[in-house]
Order: C-alpha cells, then structure tokens, then sequence
C-alpha cells in the first residue's frame, strides 16, 4: 500500500515537516509494512520558504530589515539549491511585513510598511539572485507595496517634491513616481509571485475592504486605505503605463501585488502549483492508494488555491484511484463542501474543547493519534477477516 502524506504547516504549533512526520508515525503504528511517501507542502503563505528550501536542498539566508512599524526585525528567506545553479530566492514576504510581527493592540493598516520586504530582494540580488518566487500570504499592510517600491529605488513624492513616509495612507498624498533610481538588477530579474488571492487592489472585494479589518483598519480607515490605493493605482497608470487597479490579484498582501505589476513583470501562479512542482509532488503520487494532507484550520476556504485542495487534486490526477484523507486542528463552516473538490474525508485532530495553548502544546500528539486511528480504519477495511459460521437457527 503506498500512502502519500503531504500536509501544510499547523500555524504556531508544527511546521509542514514535523506535521509529515507526525502523520507518518500514527500510521505506521497500524500500518506498519506500507511504503510512506512524505511531501511537506506550503501553498505560498508561511512554510514555502522552507518546502522549498528541503525540496531543493536550498539554504536559508538571514537578514535584518525594516518591520512593517519600521523597526528592525530578523527575517531569513531562501536560496534554492536546484534552479538556475542556486540562483533562485524564495521570500515569504510576511517574514519582513506579517501580522504576526505587529501585536494586536499596535494593527494599524494606515502606517504598516512593505519596505523591509524590499529590503529582502535586495539583499538576495545582493548574493547573486536573479530569479525570484514571492509568498504574498500573511501580510500586516496596505501600502501598495510602496514601501517595497522605495526600499528598491523609486521616489514617491507629494505635491511639494517631498518624500512619502511608509503607510498605505501617506499614498493619498502622491503626486509623481520616479522610477528612474530603481536597482537596474530588478529590471533583469525574474519574478513569480505565489498568491491564492485573485482580489483586485480597490473596491468592495479590493485589498483594504476585504483585508484591511483583520489588520486594526476599521470602517473609516479601510474607507480611506481604499481611496488612497485608488490615487496610488492612477499615478502608476498616468506614469508607468500599467493599469493594476483591477488586475486579479493586485489586491493580495494588501496591494503588494500591485506594486509588483507596477514595476516589474512579474506573473502571479498558485503558490502550492509551484511547491508541488519542486517537490515533485505529482511523480511520487503515482499509484498511491492514500493521500494524508491537512492544514491548522480546514473550511469551506479552502477550496480557493490552500494547500489541502491543491494536493488533492493534483494526486488524484496522478493516481485516479486514490483516497484522500484531510486532518486539521480545526475543522470550520463549510469543510463538508471540499468532498467537491477531491478531498473525500476531513478529520479534526481535537479531542474536545481547550484552550488555544493547551491546542499547540498537544498538536503534535493529537496528529498522532488521528492519523493511527485513520490508519486502523483503513486498515480495518483493506485487511480481510476471517469469520466464524453463522450457527443455525432451528426453528
């Protein structure tokens, strides 16, 4: 029996490996004799600096930057150890600008900044990069990628010749974009951007509308973040020729994406088509019979590009006949409509309600022990057993 165990990261409690691995040592405590195949996976959110790093035998590079508060944080990102002779860096851009790096008492979308995320690229093209995969998942800003603009060379001044300060809201002041000092290595550069976000830059499905609360904006702030992304998409227009405003993904990592259309050509793919591309997820599904995947938190969400219905499709196109299985610390509204999308079967890791440490402390062993009774279940169904004659009934 050949079985396949290719999870996301369980946020703040297990990295995609450790998850493999976990699964991995609840199966075989049922399954012992079956041939395990363990794909840790990342969908372009947290966890896809490192599957990309194991899967390509990579490094990881470290590198103090400028936070999304503007001050300095320890971020790290990677060199691939198998494309274009290590020549590729793969950036998750929340290492420099995520939420987790604001505490929630300091969210607030207006002033937060991608400029360390700038920051990061030069210092990859700085150690020889000329290809780029950017993660735009988990994102504490809304600033366009401004700030990622002006950490790389371009001006962006107000009416008076003045300098932006960092902020998506500072863009309501923006009279005129000076590309001219922008790094001519990011003009020769490749660059793919990783995002299961398809939301534009503005509007009521744009990045402030739809994102903005979760970062401290509320009504009045997501309502100014929305009109000053509106004047940052006009100026990029009038002066670089490239219309992003409406461009399906512009909006992710609050307008990041933009700012890459804006002064590069960059291509926006599915974050977990490229992991699996370079883990070679397809070619080790090939006649699998089981397929584990699994993510913290597993809903109706996740039919849109997360990492669970990314595997499952891509396995079951591999293996037709194969029966995939999604275990989640926390199964939401809607996880029953995913049986549409190839996942045939979610099980929740928890054993009842506790308390969110208590949650990450016992993650692992409650991985563990979900994927042993799944096992014996499977294993219950696959094994034949023999029966004793029914005795007969007189009458």
């Amino acid at each position: 029996m050949r079985i396949v165990i290719a999870p996301d990261s369980f946020k703040g409690c297990m990295t995609a490996a450790e998850a493999a691995a976990a699964i991995e040592e609840g199966m075989r405590r049922a399954l012992p004799d079956a041939d395990y195949v363990a794909v840790p996976m990342a969908d372009g959110g947290e966890g896809t600096v490192q599957a990309l790093v194991d899967a390509t035998g990579g490094r990881l590079a470290p590198a103090v930057v400028t936070g999304p508060l503007g001050t300095p944080v320890a971020a790290v990102y990677g060199m691939l150890g198998d494309r274009d002779g290590g020549r590729t860096a793969v950036i998750e851009m929340a290492s420099a600008a995520g939420l987790g790096l604001v505490d929630v008492a300091s969210r607030d979308a207006r002033v937060t900044t991608t400029f360390g995320v700038g920051e990061l690229i030069r210092d990859a093209l700085d150690h020889g990069a000329t290809s780029f995969i950017i993660g735009l998942g988990g994102s504490a800003t809304n600033d366009g990628g401004a700030g990622m603009m002006q950490a790389l060379g371009v001006h962006l001044r107000d009416a008076h010749g003045n300098e932006l300060g960092y902020g998506g809201a500072a863009l309501a002041q923006l009279a005129s974009i000076d590309v001219s000092g922008l790094d001519p290595r990011v003009k020769a550069a490749t660059f793919i951007l990783a995002s299961d976000v398809t939301n534009p830059l503005t509007g009521p499905c744009g990045a402030s509308s739809v994102f903005g609360p979760q970062k401290g904006a509320d009504a009045m702030a997501v309502a100014e973040l929305d009109t000053a992304l509106r004047r940052w998409a006009a100026v990029i227009r009038d002066t670089l020729g490239r219309d992003v405003e409406h461009v399906p993904g512009a909006g992710a990592a609050g307008g990041l994406g933009a700012g890459f259309l804006a002064c590069t050509d960059a291509r926006m793919r599915p974050g977990v088509s490229i992991v699996a591309e370079a883990t070679g997820l397809s070619a080790r599904a090939y006649g699998a019979d089981l397929c584990v995947t699994g993510e913290g938190c597993i809903d109706g969400q996740t039919r849109y590009g997360k990492t669970p219905v990314g595997v499952a499709r891509i396995v079951k196109d591999a293996a037709p006949g194969c029966t995939v299985v999604a275990l989640a610390g926390c199964v939401g509204h809607g996880a029953d409509t995913l049986q549409d999308h190839g996942i045939d079967a979610v099980f929740g890791i928890m054993s009842g309600p506790v308390s969110l440490t208590q949650a990450i402390g016992e993650g692992r062993a409650n991985l563990v022990r979900t994927a042993e009774n799944v096992a014996r279940l499977v294993a219950a169904i696959r094994i034949p057993h023999r029966h004793a004659p029914r005795p007969s009934i007189s009458a």
